[in-house]
């Protein structure tokens, strides 16, 4: 009796069919439990598409970045409206990779170099400021908005001096900050613009998606952000100029630009005479940055492809989360300084944001204990004051202005989730524990 041979392809399919089998018993959908169930700040939000794909990605066994990478960036690409998007393996590494880019000989008398001032916000989280000390830049620090909890506009222009050259700014929590008056102030004093919009994938301004105005912009695909491949990142740009710069600090600082498995790509391998080598050495040995090796798998690339299918209703649920959230407790504003998007933008938000009015009789300390005892994530705006963070105390740095806002919102804001795991039966628990505590 003969048996039928069955090819790679048809074992392939009936492994990924048992993979999506395997991930719906695994993970089914589970009822809330108040009280009981951990309300969590973020999360990943994945289903069976997510892990088979993954599968297909390890069934290749292409260890490095191949057809999945190659295929995020361009979709990714064409969802925020970009020319270029170089993904690598974190959001801080993008951060790093965006910063470290403009301080390339390449770029002549443009090129960032030790000493020159960027500007950025006190109140942040570390990797958007670590770049700026790792490549021996001196950070200035500025103050925010409270509501928005973005970047002052007039500190930011007060700040501005003959040895600033760059801009390094956050969209906190998914909130953009001023666009245009940003890019105006950057125009007129010819600096860069780097856009940490880790937090705010989708979000628009002026019917603009943001990490789309600045020279380079940032992105993070870690668990809590809006869609995750684990870790991972990428960097945003309009130029193939800065493009190629960016993949050489990313790929160990090479000249050569030939993707991995690629030989010859530029058509003269044996013809470059660069530095100091030999005319005609190897132009895949040639290196022209201090780089980095900061590139992501193409296994996680494929948890990226299957998750930027779902980033439209992901994005949806966020905004009506934050809704949810802000019309419910728009009652209690005599406690509260409540978020609000800036003017002329549509966040897709991060997390709702909360700031403790100092004639409230309580505390953010007594707020948070108390949606914590009862299973609800809360955390602090970042790093709060990075300047009173020990890491940077006996930082070379400059302070432009009183930090005046960053100080209240080091001691009296905090932040509840948003993310598309919550459900409308969590958020409406969420709001019952703001109302007993509130009501006590």
């Amino acid at each position: 009796m003969m048996t039928a041979t069955r090819t790679a392809e048809q074992v392939r399919d009936e492994i990924l069919d048992l993979v999506k089998e395997y991930s719906r018993l695994q993970w089914p959908a589970k009822e809330f439990s108040p009280g009981e169930t951990p309300v969590l700040y973020a999360g990943r939000v994945f289903d069976e598409d997510d892990v088979a794909t993954l599968v297909d990605s390890s069934l290749d066994f292409w260890l490095t970045g191949g057809r999945f990478c190659q295929q995020f960036e361009r979709q990714l690409a064409r969802f925020v409206g970009i020319r270029e998007a170089v993904l690598c393996n974190s959001g801080s590494s993008a951060n790093l990779l965006a910063l470290s880019a403009l301080t390339s000989p390449k770029l002549g008398d443009r090129a960032l170099r030790p000493g020159d001032e960027v500007i950025t916000l006190a109140a942040g989280f570390p990797t958007t400021l670590n770049p700026i000390v790792q490549n021996r830049l001196t950070p200035v620090f500025v103050d925010i908005e409270l509501g928005t909890y973005d970047v002052d506009i007039a500190k930011l222009e007060a700040a501005i001096a003959p040895q600033t050259r760059a801009i390094m700014a956050a969209h906190t929590l998914g909130n953009p900050f001023q666009l245009d008056r940003v890019m105006e102030l950057a125009r007129r004093n010819n600096l860069w613009v780097i856009e940490d919009n880790c937090d705010a994938l989708g979000s628009a301004y002026r019917g603009q998606m943001t990490g789309t105005f600045g020279d380079v912009a940032t992105l993070s695909f870690y668990p809590a952000h809006h869609i995750t491949m684990g870790e991972g990142g990428a960097v945003l740009t309009r130029s193939p100029l800065l493009r190629t710069l960016i993949e050489s600090f990313r790929d160990w600082g090479r000249d050569c630009w030939c993707a991995p498995g690629k030989d010859n790509t530029c058509g003269k391998r044996f013809e470059w005479e660069l530095g100091g080598l030999p005319c005609g050495y190897d132009h895949k040995y040639i290196y022209s940055h201090i780089g980095y090796n900061l590139k992501a798998t193409d296994m996680q690339a494929a948890v990226g492809v299957a998750q930027l299918k779902k980033l439209p209703g992901f994005i949806d649920a966020r905004k009506r989360n934050w809704r949810m959230l802000r019309e419910a407790l728009d009652r209690w504003e005599e406690f509260f300084v409540l978020p609000e998007p800036t003017p002329q933008s549509d966040p897709s938000w991060f997390g709702f944001a909360i700031t403790v009015r100092p004639g409230a009789p309580f505390t953010r300390t007594e707020i948070t204990r108390h949606l914590e005892e009862n299973k609800i994530a809360t955390r602090l705006l970042f790093g709060g004051d990075l300047t009173r963070q020990p890491a940077y105390r006996d930082l070379p740095h400059r302070v432009a202005g009183e930090l005046c806002n960053t100080q209240t919102a080091m001691n009296r804001t905090f932040w509840v989730g948003v993310y598309p795991g919550l459900s409308g039966e969590m958020l409406a628990y969420v709001i019952d524990q703001f109302e007993r505590f509130l009501k006590r």
